[in-house]
């Protein structure tokens, strides 16, 4: 039907666009100096996990929703490296998504020591930390823990043992979200506390036991002032605001749209197998494809907040041309 080929036309450009586009953040770190630093390493971490997403998981998902009763045709072989890099791929994009969270977090409520040297070891670690994690929880279906492919039902999917939907999906999604909502919670409360300390920090007027006294001579002002207190208020935001300010919004709305493209899924990825519900393939295909989006969100949206992707990609076309 027309309204099958418009989707699945939709879907092909999704693909494309996860991948062109996550390729261009990476390129651009790559030649770039300025970007081999933090927070660009947690930048280029997570285009790595949207490029895998776009390039290994995603065509053969396509391939999967084209066959008839989204069966799967691809023998044995190829199903576990498919469920193998999609488990990686998506959780590694999901905790790179918590680490720059984090970065922005520790930047802002602890700048004076959180120094560059510090900063980069964590950032490493973080990004250690996520692939190891990513690579634990993909292959544990290998060595025994549920099974992901049946040939009699055509079936291949996460595998759907209890005891690895609770482990999988804690450690994938669950985990991460709490963190990244305490998180933006920490985050929102500084922000509020520093606005509530630029209001108390207002100009006091002088009380009257305050006397002026001006030389007749010379050309200076002596104050005298008994129990007066004086405060002054900079006009306007200083830089350090403006640039907290702006990394508040970007980490809430990374995380807003994290939370809005992935809780569908794993909700249902977490009930289906617990409560042995049969959820529709149709609405599962949803859920799974609104969490790939992701992969193409984010590089809008941490690229949007930074005008210095926005000149090194003019210059990166302007050269090549």
């Amino acid at each position: 039907s027309i309204f099958t080929i418009l989707v699945l036309t939709l879907l092909v450009l999704l693909t494309v666009a996860t991948f062109l586009w996550n390729l261009l953040v990476l390129a651009t770190i790559l030649r770039v100096k300025a970007f081999h630093r933090v927070p660009h390493n947690l930048v280029a971490s997570t285009a790595v996990s949207d490029v895998l997403v776009a390039a290994l998981v995603m065509p053969l998902s396509l391939v999967k929703e084209l066959s008839a009763g989204r069966r799967w045709w691809l023998g044995r072989e190829l199903c576990l490296v498919w469920v193998c890099f999609d488990v990686l791929c998506c959780t590694a994009s999901i905790w790179n998504v918590t680490a720059i969270a984090l970065d922005r977090y520790w930047s802002i409520t602890r700048h004076l020591e959180y120094t560059l040297l510090t900063r980069r070891r964590i950032s490493n670690v973080m990004i250690a930390l996520t692939w190891a994690l990513s690579a634990a929880i993909s292959l544990a279906p290998l060595f025994g823990w549920g099974e992901t492919y049946s040939p009699e039902q055509g079936r291949c999917q996460v595998s759907q043992e209890p005891s690895y939907t609770i482990v999988s999906t804690g450690g994938a999604f669950y985990l991460p979200l709490c963190v990244v909502l305490f998180v933006y919670w920490k985050i929102y409360k500084a922000a509020k506390f520093r606005m509530g300390g630029r209001r108390r920090n207002a100009v006091i007027p002088l009380p009257e036991a305050a006397q002026v006294k001006e030389a007749s001579h010379e050309p200076q002002m002596v104050f005298t002032a008994r129990h007066a207190a004086i405060a002054f208020q900079t006009d306007g935001e200083t830089w350090r605001e403006q640039k907290e300010k702006k990394a508040a919004l970007m980490v809430g709305i990374l995380i807003g749209v994290f939370v809005l493209c992935w809780i569908p899924f794993f909700i249902t990825e977490l009930i289906s197998p617990l409560c042995s519900c049969t959820i529709p393939p149709i609405w599962k295909s949803i859920f799974l494809w609104l969490g790939y989006s992701n992969s193409f969100f984010n590089p809008l949206i941490y690229t949007a907040f930074n005008k210095n992707y926005n000149n090194a990609f003019k210059n990166l076309f302007v050269k090549q041309r």
